[in-house]
C-alpha cells in the first residue's frame, strides 16, 4: 500500500482559450499521505476551487497527473470518474446538499444505492449514529438545525468507507457552536478512524486544526 494517498504532478488547468484563457492551477505538486488532515487556503480566485474540483474527480487537468489511491485519474472518462466518486471520496459541502424531501437516513443512504451497495438502511443508521444522530435518522432537513445538516452531510460521505473525505468550508454557513462541533467531529474521525482529511477554508483559525496547511496564490502552492 502507497504511503501517499494522493500524488498530484505538474497540475494544471486553464479554462479559455488564446487571449482569454485563464490559469487556475500553475504546474501544482501535492502528496498527501494517508490518515493525513490537510488543510488548502487561499484568497478568492487562488485556485482552491478548481483543485477541489479535481481532486473530487469532478472535473479534469488540462495537463499534468492526478494519482489516487495507486490510479491515475486524470484522464478518465467521466463515466469512470463517476465510480471513482462514488467509491473513494466522500464530500462535505457547505451547503450540505441534501434532498428535502429524504429523511436524514434516506440522505446517508444514496452513495449506497449508486453504488448498488446491500444492506443499505442498516449502513446509513450506523453512519448517523458515529455523528451522534441516531435519534434523529426519520427527520428531514428542514426539521434539523443547520449543524445536524451538516453531520448528516458527515455521515452520507462516510457511509462508503471512501478512502478520502474532501470537505469545502464545512463550517461557512454555521454559527460558531455548531462549527465547534463540526470541526469535533472531523478530528475525531481523523485520529480515532484514520480518515484522510482535506479541507478548504478561508479561516486561519480553522486551517491551524489541520495538521498541515498549504497556501494557494494565482494558482501556485506558495507555502506548505
Amino acid at each position: 500500500m502507497a504511503e501517499n494517498l494522493i500524488e498530484i504532478r505538474e497540475l494544471t488547468k486553464v479554462y479559455g482559450l488564446d487571449n482569454v484563457a485563464v490559469h487556475a492551477l500553475r504546474g501544482v505538486d501535492l502528496e498527501v499521505e494517508r490518515g493525513e488532515f490537510l488543510a488548502i487556503m487561499g484568497a478568492s480566485g487562488s485556485g482552491k476551487s478548481t483543485l477541489m474540483n479535481i481532486l473530487g474527480c469532478l472535473d479534469r487537468p488540462t495537463a499534468g497527473a492526478y494519482v489516487l489511491d495507486g490510479q491515475d485519474v486524470s484522464r478518465l472518462g467521466k463515466n469512470e470518474l463517476a465510480g471513482v466518486r462514488n467509491q473513494k471520496i466522500g464530500f462535505v459541502f457547505q451547503s450540505y446538499n441534501l434532498l428535502p424531501r429524504l429523511t436524514a437516513v434516506g440522505n446517508v443512504e444514496l452513495p449506497m444505492i449508486y453504488g448498488g451497495i446491500s444492506g443499505r438502511h442498516k449502513k446509513a443508521l450506523a453512519a448517523l449514529k458515529a455523528v451522534g444522530l441516531g435519534d434523529r435518522a426519520s427527520h428531514r432537513p428542514a426539521e434539523m438545525s443547520g449543524g445536524e445538516q451538516q453531520r448528516v452531510a458527515i455521515a452520507r460521505a462516510l457511509v462508503n468507507e471512501p478512502a478520502v473525505i474532501l470537505a469545502d468550508e464545512p463550517t461557512g454557513n454555521l454559527d460558531s457552536k455548531s462549527g465547534e462541533e463540526i470541526l469535533r467531529i472531523f478530528e475525531s474521525l481523523n485520529r480515532d478512524r484514520g480518515i484522510t482529511l482535506v479541507m478548504v477554508t478561508h479561516d486561519p483559525a480553522i486551517g491551524a486544526r489541520a495538521a498541515r496547511t498549504i497556501h494557494l496564490k494565482d494558482g501556485q502552492i506558495v507555502s506548505s
